[in-house]
This record gives C-alpha cells, structure tokens and sequence, in this order.
C-alpha cells in the first residue's frame, strides 16, 4: 500500500545558485568555521571578524507514516485495522 509521492517543486537556475540568501551577512570577511556534533545535533559556525557568528542547528527526526495490522495467510494482504496514521501528510 503505497502512496503517490509529493511534486518536487521545480526551480529556476537562479534560485538554485543564489541559494538562501541570510540579511546582514554579505560582505562580511570570515575569521573561523567549525563543526561539532552534540546530543544528536549537527553545529555548523562561522565567526566572523567583527565578533558576530552564525550558526545552523541540524538534526534528523523519523516520522511515523502508518501503523497497521494486516492478515497475509492467503498470500495476499488484508488490512485488517489501523492503529496509527499520519493524517496531515508528511511535515
């Protein structure tokens, strides 16, 4: 039982290289970068001259589609209830 995936929205070549654009950061001159990994989370900062920094938080999360309970001693399936179901579609 599967379900028909979400449309990729399609991008034009500028929005691809132009990227996410961030007030405040252009021009200024790099200092130091770093990385560091804690409590399941991805740190990612730049430090710049001027003492300012920005930093991305990154972490993962499983997402439960659906929980169900099927019969397959025909060979075939056969749902027989659902338990859990993410109604709002995937987030």
């Amino acid at each position: 039982m599967s379900k028909p995936k979400m449309p990729t929205p399609k991008l034009s070549a500028r929005e691809v290289m132009q990227g996410k654009q961030y007030p405040g950061i252009k021009g200024k001159v790099v200092l130091w970068t770093d990385h560091a990994f804690e409590e399941g989370i991805l740190y990612i900062r730049i430090r710049f001259t001027d003492n300012t920094e920005i930093c991305w938080r990154v972490t993962s999360s499983t997402l439960l589609e659906e929980a169900d309970l099927s019969d397959w001693k025909t060979g075939n399936f056969r749902q027989i209830c659902i338990f859990a179901e993410n109604k709002g579609g995937r987030e």
